[in-house]
This record gives structure tokens, C-alpha cells and sequence, in this order.
């Protein structure tokens, strides 16, 4: 056979003794007479001074007081059970119920703050799709530019001019005005830096820029840098563009429009 282990054997054990005990408690409670009051309570006032607060046992000793000295009938509805109980009986009345103030029965557990009671993990986000609401308000942009643009070209005149002269070349000759930026940076520097590297910088700055401020917010005054970026990027070139169309005379040089007019044609 398997052996018993010692520890569970004397587990064994002292769960035997104290089922005896409180068999043998029990006999004797039934057949002999009631314990005294002090006594039974006693050790129930202690075991539940160890698990209630002072505060509250005052409260409920209070309570039982007000509510014994109060009620003088539900004493004599006691003391009439025990006097109609058998007489081989022990006649038991129910404890009173402790009343809080005003009366009421009722005891407030636990305060809980108001909010839902779902709690919603995922967070609203300030995104939509591409199709249909970003692709629907571009096409509406561009059908009403267009639209624009036919009325200007119906009632605004711009007739081409004469064909070009090679053998009288025009003294300014002037590009367009959305290349004189390019044009102006040609009087300044090499042809290698005005054309390719200078332009080539401010449009790589451009393509970084995103990657660099990556700020959701669409308030200005969360955008910063990128609005400084973009603003020096405009200003430097309408600088150029506003040089070159008021301020370039007869062989590109500088003069001032108030004196010798302004030698330009759309």
C-alpha cells in the first residue's frame, strides 16, 4: 500500500479534532442551558473589532440603542413569544434592525464616478479616404478653374504678336515672367548654379519638408517651420520675378521703372 505523508496525516488529524469539538459544542448548546450574553458576545465583539473600524462600530452601537429605546412594542412582541415558547424550548427573538439617520435601512457602499460604462478602446482618428472625398472636391477645383479660364480667354483680348525677327532682335528680351526668377539668377552666377544647383536645392527642400515637420495640426501656429520654409521659398523667388520685370531695362541692366518706363509685354 501507499504510505500516508506525515504532513497530510497530521492535517488529517486536526481537521478530526476540531470537528469534534464543535459537534461536542453543539450537543451542548442544544441540551443544556443558553450561554449568558456577555459571554457569547464577547468574542464576536472581538473578532469583529478586528475587521470593522471603531467609527463604524460606534455608529452601529448607536444605532441599536436609538433603535431599542425606541421601539417599546417590538420588546414586549419579544417578551410575549418567549412567555407563549414551550417550556422545553429556548425561546430566540430576531435582533433589531440598526436604522441610519432619518430612519432609513438603507446603507451607501461605494461612490461611482458617472461616466460610460462601455469603455471604448479605440480613438477617433481625423483621417477619410482618398475616394470619394478627396478626388470628388479636386475634380469640382479643376471643373471650376477651367470654367474660369473660358470666361477670361471670352472677354479678356490677348492677341499674339508679330513673328519673331531674327535679323532685329528686342532690347530687353525678356522671358516669361514665371522664368524670370531663372532669368534674373543667370546675371548673378554661373549658368550651372542659376539653371541646376540653386533651383535643384529649393526643390529638394520642398520634397523633404514633409518628412521633416510630421505635425498632424492643421493651425498655423502649430506649423511653424513649414509655413517659414514654404514662405521663404515664395518670397525668394517673387523677388527675383518682381527684379526682373520692374527693374531690368534696355541689355538687362538695372534702372528704376519711374524714370525710363517699364520694359515689359505680357
Amino acid at each position: 500500500m501507499t504510505e500516508i505523508p506525515e504532513h497530510l496525516r497530521k492535517r488529517a488529524e486536526e481537521a478530526r479534532k476540531k470537528a469534534a469539538e464543535k459537534s461536542g459544542a453543539a450537543g451542548a448548546t442544544s441540551g443544556g442551558e443558553p450561554a449568558a450574553d456577555g459571554g457569547a458576545e464577547e468574542p464576536a465583539q472581538s473578532e469583529a473589532a478586528s475587521r470593522i473600524p471603531a467609527h463604524l462600530l460606534e455608529r452601529s452601537r448607536a444605532a441599536r440603542a436609538g433603535a431599542g429605546s425606541g421601539a417599546g412594542g417590538g420588546q414586549e412582541s419579544s417578551t410575549a413569544v418567549a412567555a407563549t415558547a414551550p417550556a422545553g424550548g429556548v425561546a430566540t427573538a430576531a435582533p433589531p434592525i440598526a436604522a441610519g439617520p432619518g430612519g432609513h435601512t438603507q446603507r451607501l457602499l461605494t461612490v461611482v464616478k458617472s461616466g460610460s460604462i462601455q469603455d471604448v478602446r479605440a480613438e477617433p482618428v481625423d483621417k477619410v479616404h482618398v475616394w470619394p472625398h478627396l478626388l470628388v472636391v479636386e475634380f469640382v477645383a479643376a471643373l471650376v478653374l477651367t470654367a474660369f479660364l473660358l470666361l477670361f480667354s471670352i472677354f479678356v483680348n490677348a492677341p499674339l504678336q508679330a513673328l519673331a525677327n531674327v535679323n532685329k532682335t528686342p532690347n530687353p528680351s525678356k522671358a516669361p515672367w514665371y522664368f524670370l526668377g531663372l532669368q534674373e539668377l543667370l546675371t548673378m552666377f554661373h549658368p550651372m548654379v542659376a539653371g541646376v544647383t540653386i533651383p535643384g536645392i529649393g526643390l529638394f527642400g520642398l520634397i523633404i519638408a514633409p518628412y521633416t515637420d510630421r505635425n498632424p495640426s492643421n493651425k498655423p501656429e502649430d506649423r511653424k517651420f513649414a509655413i517659414a520654409l514654404m514662405t521663404m521659398f515664395m518670397m525668394f523667388w517673387a523677388v527675383l520675378v518682381i527684379i526682373g520685370v520692374f527693374f531690368r531695362g534696355p541689355g538687362f541692366n538695372f534702372t528704376f521703372p519711374w524714370r525710363e518706363g517699364l520694359f515689359f509685354d505680357l
